[in-house]
């Protein structure tokens, strides 16, 4: 698929404003600082579509961009957790929550993870939340660039190993990129590409 036009379209923090344009969705969530804003320039090949910065959890709304007038990339703030009171179950930020419940338009959500590190438990726990409430959703790795290449599948397996052992049966679909590089940008686009053909041809 070729990325033809990239716009912003709106920011918010109420699902309920958000498009309500019938096409396809697709949502970039990861933790703080993990080049979130960088992989989604680097997607669409447009250098300051989405902000980055220096400063972690710089997004803090949902924000939309349609891709050739047919789908929307969404991107997400980081997710972060607390234990309630009177539970000790955690709850991710209400406004994502509710973004991944409500939004019907969603297809695919992709949980960004910083590739050089060990598999961190807030990731774990919410991709957890996701497979518990049936959302759609692949495994993005960043930063690839930063690693040797022979260490590269040492860490999707340790991630593979780590998942295995908790609650999943399989690896998530996953992609290995880097912005800096353009690794992997194929790989997803045309994932997505293909989910918006099949969508038109059911």
């Amino acid at each position: 698929m070729k990325i033809k036009s990239a716009e912003f379209v709106m920011s918010n923090s109420d699902v309920a404003k958000c498009p309500k344009n019938p096409i396809p969705e697709y949502a970039f969530i990861g933790r703080s600082n993990v080049g979130k804003s960088s992989l989604i320039n680097m997607l669409t090949q447009r250098k300051s579509l989405a902000k980055t910065s220096g400063r972690p959890g710089k997004t803090q709304l949902i924000n939309h961009f349609k891709i050739n007038n047919e789908w929307f990339l969404v991107d997400l703030p980081g997710y972060g957790y607390a234990k309630t009171s009177k539970t000790s179950k955690r709850v991710f930020q209400k406004f994502i929550t509710e973004y991944f419940s409500k939004r019907t338009q969603l297809i695919c959500g992709f949980v960004l993870v910083d590739i050089r590190h060990e598999p961190q438990k807030v990731d774990l726990e919410f991709m957890q939340w996701l497979g518990e409430n049936q959302i759609p959703f692949c495994i993005v790795f960043t930063k690839a660039d930063k690693l040797p290449p022979s260490q590269i599948d040492k860490h999707v397996n340790a991630y593979r190993d780590k998942l295995l052992e908790d609650v999943w049966e399989e690896m998530p679909k996953h992609f290995v990129t880097s912005s800096s590089k353009a690794i992997g940008r194929e790989e997803v686009i045309n994932y997505i590409g293909q989910i918006n053909k099949d969508l038109k041809n059911s």
